[in-house]
């Protein structure tokens, strides 16, 4: 009997501890980063492209985020905190392409830091204020919402002029 209660008092305090430590409140994603989608101008279905790597402009180390690969639809734009300018390439690695007709997308925004919560802790928001583009093989660029946070939903659409565009008109 004198050994139960020590035994239960360690259980119930273990207990305490285990749940007082857990990370089960935060459940969402930490880092507000914008998420691009591909899209068909014509017919604004959502496309995925072949052999398309995306990467940093003037990124230290390697800023490939999206290698070349078979049916790319989405993909992460992480914007710098330190700065208000952020670029990307789209690199299209079709078999004779150029590379002229690579495109690039310049993100101008503010950067906010926001308190989420004591389990989730802070992160950065963005406020895109300003996004330049070229159009070599991109038709069009549009931003669903200027305010990036941590929502794991599309913020920019990328479209692409196809062939279905033509067929469906």
């Amino acid at each position: 009997m004198r050994l139960i209660i020590p035994i239960l008092t360690m259980l119930s305090a273990l207990v305490a501890i285990l749940s007082g430590c857990n990370t089960v409140g935060c459940t969402e994603n930490r880092s507000s980063i914008p998420l691009a989608v591909f899209y068909a101008s014509g017919t604004n279905r959502q496309l995925a492209i072949d052999s398309v790597a995306v990467g940093g402009v003037d990124a230290p180390g390697d800023s490939l985020l999206v290698k070349p690969q078979r049916g790319t639809s989405q993909f992460y734009l992480p914007l710098r905190s330190q700065t208000d300018v952020t670029s990307f390439f789209i690199s299209y690695r079709w078999e004779g392409m150029p590379e002229r007709y690579n495109d690039t997308l310049t993100f101008q925004y503010s950067s906010m830091p926001y308190f989420a919560s004591e389990e989730c802790g802070a992160m950065y928001r963005y406020r895109i204020q300003r996004m330049e583009y070229t159009t070599h093989m991109l038709d069009s660029v549009v931003i669903l919402d200027s305010l990036i946070t941590n929502a794991e939903i599309p913020s920019i659409r990328l479209y692409y002029t196809t062939g279905q565009d033509d067929e469906n008109s």
